[in-house]
């Protein structure tokens, strides 16, 4: 068949209802994709598949959300916990993979959510549920059907202690999406992550609160990230961060201590790579004089989010320089730009996108590479910088350089 005549029509994607969600599927469910959702126990896969099925099938018809490891009344209980209790959406507690098509052959649904592919077993092959046979098997089963009769289908997928997706490494080529949804349980807001996408995008991110009702969608997450700041306290800075087509601000908090009598200095980093912090402080302490390897630090982004690009590493040096100086960093001056180890302060893309939201947020100024000064937003003031002793000359006013044992005085 030629390609021009095997694509589909531009309006088949389907949206599931759930703005975020659509938002890192690329706009929808594709008819016959094949998507897995992969997540720690307890960070809210089911209840946002839950949610999902059943706004799906207000729009769009029928779902059967397929569980292979809770019974139904466990299932209806949570559903109107939720209130997720459409006509349409069909629960189904079944954790054979044959009489799962079975039900589908006889009367195809709309979508198809399995929870999870690790209870699923096929009589094909005769290792235990959850082992790497019986995954790849049930796994290309699910595949087989969702192409042939063209339902999109949902796998939960559980993750390994090291927060890797268990089973076999084919899994993950296997289907056409996959899906992370990551966060602390114990924080409120859980970040939905695309780490392979054959309809769209693996840059977008989805951000949602969750609530007695189950899980809401943040559509404007820099404000919700910032609720809980505190102007005018020491350690904290501001970072534009870009997650796909959304721009979004972040606080980076930092604390120096006089480390213990005879003891090694402590370092505690949440939110961020553990090495690249260690990076952050040895340039501090060899390009600026900060005595960091005499202090415990502690590192910590608010609201569960993990910082991976090198654009923040500026935010993470002037809220380290802060507290170690017990100087507040201006409230109304966010600070972009990757710092080298020579001490340099390198450009981050797309900044105007990044001032754009700034700007909204009420921010002034933003401590940015020189190189940024040129063809951005007048929106809000861009205080170039060159280096690392720049940066802290302007954003701390040269207080900097106070020893670490000073502190608390």
């Amino acid at each position: 068949m030629p390609a021009g005549e095997a694509a589909g029509p531009p309006d088949e994607r389907r949206a599931t209802g759930m703005g975020e969600l659509d938002r890192v599927l690329g706009g929808g469910l594709v008819p016959g994709a094949l998507v897995l959702l992969a997540g720690d126990p307890g960070v809210g896969k089911s209840t946002l598949l839950l949610q999902a099925s059943n706004s799906f099938s207000s729009l769009h018809g029928r779902c059967l959300y397929v569980s292979g490891e809770e019974s139904v009344a466990q299932v209806g209980l949570r559903s109107r916990r939720l209130q997720a209790v459409c006509g349409d959406l069909l629960l189904l507690a079944e954790n054979d993979v044959e009489a799962v098509a079975a039900e589908v052959e006889k009367a195809p649904p709309d979508l198809l959510v399995v929870d999870s592919i690790q209870a699923m077993s096929s009589a094909e092959a005769t290792a235990p549920p959850g082992s790497v046979s019986q995954v790849r098997d049930c796994a290309a089963s699910l595949l087989r059907l969702a192409k042939e009769r063209g339902v999109p289908t949902i796998l939960v997928g559980h993750v390994t202690k090291e927060g890797v997706l268990a089973g076999p490494r084919l899994l993950e080529h296997m289907v056409d999406v996959v899906l992370s949804l990551e966060g602390d349980r114990h924080s409120e807001y859980r970040i939905l992550r695309s780490t392979k996408n054959r309809y769209g995008s693996t840059d977008e991110l989805g951000l949602f609160r969750m609530t007695a009702e189950g899980l809401e969608g943040v559509p404007d997450a820099s404000s919700a990230l910032l609720s809980g700041r505190r102007a005018g306290t020491a350690g904290s800075a501001v970072f534009p961060a870009l997650e796909g087509s959304r721009p979004l601000l972040l606080e980076v908090q930092a604390l120096t201590t006089p480390a213990g009598a005879g003891g090694s200095p402590r370092r505690s980093v949440t939110g961020w790579d553990y090495g690249r912090a260690c990076l952050i402080m040895a340039v501090l302490e060899k390009r600026a004089g900060l005595a960091l390897g005499t202090a415990d630090v502690f590192v910590n982004v608010p609201g569960g989010i993990r910082v991976s690009e090198p654009a923040a590493d500026l935010a993470l040096a002037l809220a380290l320089a802060s507290s170690y100086s017990d100087t507040p960093f201006p409230a109304d001056m966010a600070c972009v730009g990757e710092v080298g180890l020579t001490g340099e302060i390198r450009s981050a893309p797309q900044l105007g996108r990044r001032l754009g939201e700034l700007a909204r947020q009420g921010f002034r100024r933003c401590l940015a590479p020189r190189q940024a000064e040129a063809g951005v937003s007048a929106k809000i003031e861009v205080v170039a910088v060159e280096d690392i002793a720049q940066a802290l000359s302007a954003g701390l006013g040269g207080q900097s350089r106070r020893h670490v044992g000073r502190e608390g005085r």
